[in-house]
């Protein structure tokens, strides 16, 4: 394992979201002790949007502003119930704060994410429980936030990152993302660039493990050759085989009529990953 040094790149500041499922206190924890091995600041996001309905002139204007002082104590209370799991999870950490709003969840994180080097959000997979109300949607927010965004499954609340699996893919998503996971690839014993192609070697993933090995980073390329029928399946194979409880990626998608569509890697992965993953786009 690397020694930390003072000029090792670091996450100063963790940005993780709340909602008010079970899941949401997992990442806490997770968050939290990221921080507390990066000496991070740590910020609380929760937010929801207040749902009106249209009226005309039914019940008059006194009516209207009854309902609206209704949906807002709702709202509020349970931002209230997002900000108590957040408590419970810091304890007694002074280098925190919190940040809720009255707003659509996923533009709230999008735009908190310039006061952070790293986002934790919860997968939002088929498999999991959702939270419509304070929920986000990890698609709109990984495309969109420009920093990288660490997703985790229901039930993991630690990430050790002793080793770490780099899904790699000769693209500027890719790139981006071994840049982004520097701070926790200096730290990790084991680091396998796992790439797939038609024959043996790749240059493009010895070249990235000659760059993270000028990082002071030990890793090692494995090229997955021969029929795949899953690109995503070898890429958790290759996680299984070294026990590794992180993945890297890119994210690879783009915005359709207000609709986030992710490619197929990216989409089979977080619906499938028993791990977090790093993404970045």
């Amino acid at each position: 394992m690397t020694p930390l040094t003072d000029a090792a790149p670091g996450y100063a500041s963790l940005a993780v979201h709340f909602d008010l499922t079970l899941a949401a206190r997992d990442r806490g924890r997770l968050a939290v002790d990221l921080a507390d091995r990066f000496g991070a600041h740590i910020i609380g996001l929760a937010s929801e949007q207040m749902l009106l309905p249209i009226y005309g002139d039914l019940g008059g204007p006194h009516v209207a502003a009854t309902i609206a002082e209704d949906e807002q104590g709702r709202v509020e209370e349970e931002l209230a119930g997002a900000y108590a799991a957040f408590k419970d999870v810091i304890g007694a950490r002074n280098n925190v704060e919190w940040r809720q709003a009255l707003e659509e969840p996923s533009r709230h994180v999008i735009a908190n994410a310039r006061a952070a080097d790293l986002l934790v959000l919860g997968r939002r997979s088929s498999k999991d429980a959702v939270d419509v109300a304070l929920g986000v949607a990890p698609g709109a927010v990984t495309l969109e936030c420009g920093r990288p965004v660490l997703i985790t499954p229901p039930g993991v609340d630690r990430l050790s990152a002793r080793a770490i699996v780099i899904a790699w893919k000769d693209t500027r998503e890719a790139r981006r993302a071994v840049r982004d996971a520097l701070p926790l690839l200096l730290r990790a014993e084991e680091v396998v660039v796992v790439t797939s192609c038609g024959s043996f070697r790749d240059e493009s993933a010895e070249d990235v493990a000659a760059f993270l090995a000028r990082h002071g980073v030990n890793s090692r390329p494995e090229v997955r050759a021969g029929e795949i029928s899953s690109i995503a399946d070898e890429i958790l194979d290759a996680a299984d085989e070294i026990g590794s409880d992180l993945i890297v990626a890119g994210a690879y998608g783009h915005s359709r009529t207000r609709e986030w569509m992710f490619g197929g890697v990216t989409r089979s992965l977080l619906e499938t990953s028993p791990v977090p993953l790093l993404l970045s786009h």
